[in-house]
């Protein structure tokens, strides 16, 4: 799928959103740019979440609240080795009120549930987004 704009991708992260009941995974995979982040905080829209997202690049994780849950967002690029923040995720996980957005996910990859959303974001020269989701 082709995104041409961020505001498009906030949009297709809503739609996302509507179809998302905990407990649910996301792994979002894409270069520094790409849009995941962006994408984040069309989720957090689509599920109500009225408070600003901002990228947990240097806090790890965010937590938001919605009617029916939480909202968990992790970013571990800065952590090539997740160490104590192993347990931690593997708790999220297993929160049945959670929806978990994963950014950078390569070094907990054997933690998540075979049945997560994996969405591949690739930012072309010209601005457009392409999206995959798996």
């Amino acid at each position: 799928m082709e995104i041409k704009s961020e505001t498009a991708l906030i949009e297709y992260g809503k739609r996302l959103a509507d179809g998302l009941k905990p407990p649910a995974v996301i792994e979002l995979v894409g270069d520094v740019g790409a849009g995941k982040t962006t994408l984040t905080r069309g989720i957090a829209k689509g599920l109500g979440i009225k408070e600003p997202v901002t990228s947990p690049s240097f806090t790890i994780s965010k937590r938001y609240k919605f009617d029916d849950g939480v909202l968990v967002h992790y970013d571990f690029y800065r952590l090539a080795d997740p160490g104590i923040m192993r347990a931690e995720i593997a708790e999220t996980l297993r929160d049945p009120h959670a929806i978990v957005v994963i950014e950078w996910g390569e070094s907990i990859a054997d933690l998540l549930p075979k049945n997560h959303i994996k969405i591949e974001i690739n930012l072309k020269d010209d601005g457009v987004r392409l999206l995959e989701a798996k």
